[in-house]
């Protein structure tokens, strides 16, 4: 007797409809927060002193499974080290990102100012690239090869 009021209530057109209108409702709401579409700008200086303005600003690296295989990452923070840790200082908090190449093989050192005033000093947890759109096409910039980024 339990399972046919069970099944009466969820084949009732109401209980339907009403579950049908949370979904058309709810789920533009989801989808936007997953994909993140904050779209940022900055301009970008390389080690040249040449300025390149880029709209929907990412960092990007690929991240290496196997010898023919690699995973491309695509983010809107910054990932750097901060003694053993790793620290994601998302995009819409910095103000600007001063870089200085390091010693041998390891990512440059990036002087962070956020929004607010406060800065640190960081080295890149990965040698990535920033990669935009300018005027003129898509635009990918190596960090090792940048001076500065600001944004706007």
């Amino acid at each position: 007797m339990c399972n046919k009021k069970m099944n009466r209530r969820l084949t009732n057109p109401y209980v339907v409809l009403l579950f049908g209108t949370f979904l058309c409702v709810a789920a533009p709401v989801a989808w936007s927060a997953s994909e993140s579409g904050e779209s940022f700008r900055a301009v970008a200086t390389d080690t040249e002193g040449l300025q390149t303005e880029m709209d929907n600003i990412i960092f990007y690296y690929e991240e290496k499974v196997s010898e023919t295989s690699f995973i491309p990452h695509e983010l809107r923070e910054l990932p750097v080290k901060r003694g053993t840790s790793t620290v994601k200082i998302k995009f819409f908090s910095i103000k600007e990102i001063d870089l200085k190449a390091s010693n041998k093989e390891a990512p440059p050192v990036a002087n962070v100012t956020l929004k607010d005033g406060k800065t640190g000093e960081f080295q890149l947890a990965i040698a990535g690239s920033f990669k935009g759109q300018s005027a003129f096409g898509e635009v990918e910039l190596p960090a090792t090869q940048l001076s500065r980024v600001v944004f706007k």
